[in-house]
């Protein structure tokens, strides 16, 4: 909750604040995943360059948009094979991949929450956003709960159904449209396909991480937020839906 009035707050008082809050978010969400990695696998994640280029992926979405970004994350690319080089030559490809997985799945996910807010109506679009990705993570749990029989993904995450995913689709849709066409002034239509997409995209980041943490035989991601994990575990959904957030409204809703 106060994660959540923060955000408001900023996007509805000093916009730029935001980006503050991505980026924090980013480097505590970087650290979670190279430890649960390093605790499940043994991989070891070239963490300071993924914490530096994360934090230049987003800050750098503010002036330079998406060749900021880009050019960004390159950098960190080469950064991390380099600076792999200090642990000789056993197990160079495994932690190399870990930690451009982690560069990419992350910080550069998360820059494009923050690329939101560059246009006058900003504030206003990345609303949409997160009002879309917690329609579909309220409606997928209150029909799962209510009607869920038809388990969608059995080995990956038992608890997901079918059911769930109809009413992320019913409920994030109603909240495109409604988010779409009365903040951002945008046909219906437009709204229905942005709420569609993200409920897409929230569904699988929510199946990507349980994959991961399947495949490293952990719980949680961290012990950050009791009773929920770590950060990590909050932004599985938030991370992909914010680059699917982008290139809607930036196709359908042009600032």
């Amino acid at each position: 909750m106060v994660l959540g009035a923060a955000i408001i707050l900023s996007l509805l008082m000093v916009r730029f604040v935001f980006i503050g809050i991505v980026a924090a978010a980013v480097a505590v969400s970087s650290v979670e995943l190279a430890n649960a990695l390093k605790r499940g696998s043994g991989t070891q994640v070239s963490l300071a360059p993924v914490l530096v280029g994360g934090q230049a992926m987003v800050w750098l979405s503010w002036p330079f948009g998406l060749r900021g970004v880009l050019v960004a994350f390159a950098i960190t690319v080469l950064a991390c094979l380099a600076w792999r080089f200090r642990h000789g030559v056993d197990h160079y490809v495994r932690d190399v991949t870990a930690s451009v997985f982690t560069a990419a799945y992350v910080p550069l996910f998360a820059a494009f929450a923050a690329m939101l807010v560059r246009p006058e109506d900003g504030a206003l679009r990345a609303l949409c956003f997160m009002i879309g990705v917690v329609a579909s993570d309220t409606g997928g749990y209150a029909f799962g709960v209510l009607f869920g029989k038809h388990p969608m993904a059995p080995r990956i995450s038992p608890k997901k159904s079918w059911e769930g995913f109809g009413g992320s689709m019913l409920v994030g849709v109603v909240a495109g449209v409604l988010s779409v066409t009365l903040m951002l002034g945008a046909d219906w239509w437009k709204g229905a396909l942005f709420g569609a997409a993200l409920v897409c995209t929230a569904t699988l980041g929510d199946l990507m991480e349980s994959l991961i943490k399947r495949d490293l035989g952990i719980k949680d991601m961290g012990n950050l937020l009791p009773g929920h994990g770590g950060l990590m575990d909050r932004m599985d959904s938030l991370l992909p839906s914010a680059a699917a957030a982008w290139m809607m409204l930036f196709w359908l809703v042009p600032s």
